[in-house]
């Protein structure tokens, strides 16, 4: 008999995320959307005198981040309990109300931009030495200056937020289609047992010592997956073009530049990283070809690259043993990092299994005014002990800038915001590494090492070379179809892992099992991350004190400056292609040291 999900309310009430510390029930969260509403109709009354005196404007920005705050939290809650179980009708109810509301404010609010831009510098200079309190709101109006060749005038940035709610339909299809609709057949485990694939138990699957229930879950997704492929990529295509549209009607020359703008990037980061990480191959190809020579098989599939070359020493980590592991890696961040961990841990911070309907994956989110949240589908491996620890790196960034900052300068950009995440996975590799003993367990975690550095700087920097190829390709006018999606992913992926690798067919379509690619060129982040981090935790190992110091300054700053500024505060400079060089080096000590160790 197969092993099926649990529903909902199945679950162990102890295991899911405690919601009631945001809003009591959800006659509340309305209640909350009723005094958005008003204060809406407030704002909106200030539209054309923004900058009649320095009083409106500060009335005009008090509003305006009361009503950012206050949607953020109330979106946060809506986006919880849809998480949870995207089946639910009422959550999928007020999933839509929410984005509708969103939708309406952005427009409805979209003229205060504008109008600032359209203030002169000396009006502005004059306001500020006038009324003391808009000091507070300086770097926000700067921010706003420095998107002025962007800014779209009043009417027009009005009609561009009417399209908002529509521009989300593809993602919101993709999610739909992947998270509820798509069904997956049984296969057998390590038991014979008939057992239903599921997203979350693919990559477990992937990293059984049994062969055969690998190649079985590689498989029957992959043939699932080419079963709705046309479906998948009219939504994929449907997404790049609504990007293409936004970053056309604001000017600027292609979707990358406008989506590494919006954090401040520079696109020449992106584009390096590419080139570095492509002048680097042949560390991955090493890998590979260890890999190979670890499991003993005359060809290496692409089935093969979740599970461990040191497959003696794979042992499962449960959910208990994962906080006791962490708590104590962490403890080189001190003793208020730990116990921030442990207040997370024990008091349902976090929801932590796998049910019908769930969001797959893991995530931290937060909403100023409130503890962070943690969606894990935790599955007892030790992937899932190093995804908790990286996503308690979000949930504790998230906590350090809302401790530090006023809510305007508490959301820290996108770019950095692997590098906390990533620190703490480091962090924690190395602590094991340190205390163990065993010869056989230590090549066991040089693998996982080596692994990271595939997953994330190589892997994450391939997701990113498909993401400018196929918008570019938009760019140009040409479309997107399964079959030419399909095979720039297979190409690349061929590249990437060199001569040692069997590149099966169903390898073509993992592009479609990618959510990211809708995020808008957020994956390349992750490598750049994944760099700055190697660097940071190095620091902190071997400095101490002012290396942990200088890191946590950096976790409070929020968006207080540019995050490539904002990084250097805890030693590391992006701007150069250094700290990526160093990291691929360091693959490459790694890769030597194992192969020793299994000679």
């Amino acid at each position: 008999m197969a092993k099926e999900l649990l529903t909902r309310n199945q679950v162990n009430v102890e295991d899911t995320w405690n919601l009631k510390d945001m809003y009591s029930s959800d006659s509340d969260w309305e209640e909350d959307i009723k005094v958005i509403l008003g204060k809406t109709e407030e704002l909106v009354k200030f539209e054309g005198r923004v900058c009649e005196s320095a009083d409106t404007l500060l009335q005009v920005l008090e509003l305006s981040a009361f009503i950012s705050e206050k949607l953020e939290f109330a979106y946060n809650y809506e986006a919880r309990l849809f998480d949870e179980d995207q089946g639910n009708t009422l959550h999928q109810s007020m999933n839509q109300k929410i984005f509708s509301i969103m939708a309406k404010i952005s427009s409805d609010v979209s003229f205060i931009d504008p109008e600032i831009l359209a203030c002169d510098e000396s009006k502005l200079e004059e306001f500020y030495n006038k009324e003391p309190k808009l000091d507070l709101y300086k770097k926000q109006i700067k921010e706003v200056q420095r998107l002025k060749a962007h800014t779209l005038s009043a009417e027009m940035e009005k009609v561009v937020a009417m399209t908002a709610e529509m521009s989300n339909t593809a993602s919101e299809v993709y999610e739909a289609f992947t998270n509820v609709d798509m069904k997956f057949p049984t296969i057998k485990d390590e038991d014979g047992e008939e057992v239903e694939l599921t997203h979350g138990r693919f990559v477990p699957f992937l990293m059984s010592a049994n062969r055969r229930v690998r190649e079985d879950a590689f498989k029957a997704y992959y043939d699932t997956m080419k079963d709705y492929i046309n479906t998948l990529a009219s939504s994929y295509s449907g997404e790049v073009k609504q990007r293409v549209f936004h970053s056309r009607v604001r000017g600027y020359s292609s979707n990358l530049e406008a989506a590494v703008d919006a954090n401040n990037v520079s696109p020449e980061v992106y584009e390096n990283l590419v080139k570095t990480v492509n002048a680097n191959l042949d560390k991955l190809h090493a890998y590979v070809s260890l890999r190979k020579k670890c499991l003993g098989v005359d060809e290496l599939h692409m089935y093969d690259i979740y599970t461990p070359m040191i497959s003696d020493v794979a042992k499962k980590v449960t959910y208990k043993e994962a906080q006791e592991t962490i708590c104590k890696a962490l403890a080189v961040l001190g003793d208020d990092y730990v116990e921030l961990l442990k207040e997370g841990f024990a008091n349902r911070w976090i929801d932590v299994y796998e049910n019908k309907g769930k969001q797959g994956g893991a995530y931290s989110a937060t909403a100023y005014g409130c503890h962070p949240y943690m969606l894990l589908n935790y599955n007892d491996t030790f992937d899932d002990m190093f995804t908790t620890a990286h996503e308690m790196g979000h949930s504790m960034h998230s906590h350090y800038s809302n401790s530090a900052q006023p809510y305007i300068y508490s959301n820290y950009k996108i770019f950095v915001a692997e590098v906390a995440s990533t620190c703490n996975e480091i962090l924690l590799l190395e602590y094991l590494l340190k205390n163990c003993t065993d010869k056989k367990e230590r090549a066991y975690l040089l693998n996982h090492y080596l692994d990271s550095f595939k997953g994330t700087v190589y892997r994450q920097t391939q997701f990113a070379e498909f993401e400018k190829i196929t918008n570019e390709m938009v760019e140009n006018g040409d479309s997107l179809n399964a079959e030419n999606l399909s095979t720039i992913y297979k190409d690349i992926n061929e590249r990437y892992y060199g001569s040692d690798m069997i590149s099966d067919p169903e390898i073509a379509y993992e592009w479609a099992r990618i959510p990211h690619f809708y995020y808008n060129f957020y994956v390349y982040q992750y490598a750049t991350s994944f760099c700055a981090a190697v660097a940071i935790a190095e620091m902190i190992l071997t400095e101490g004190e002012p290396a942990v110091a200088r890191y946590k300054k950096f976790l409070s700053s929020g968006c207080t400056d540019a995050p490539v500024e904002l990084l250097k505060i805890a030693g590391v400079d992006l701007t150069t292609p250094a700290p990526i060089e160093a990291a691929l080096a360091k693959m490459g000590e790694i890769v030597e040291e194992l192969s020793l160790l299994v000679e």
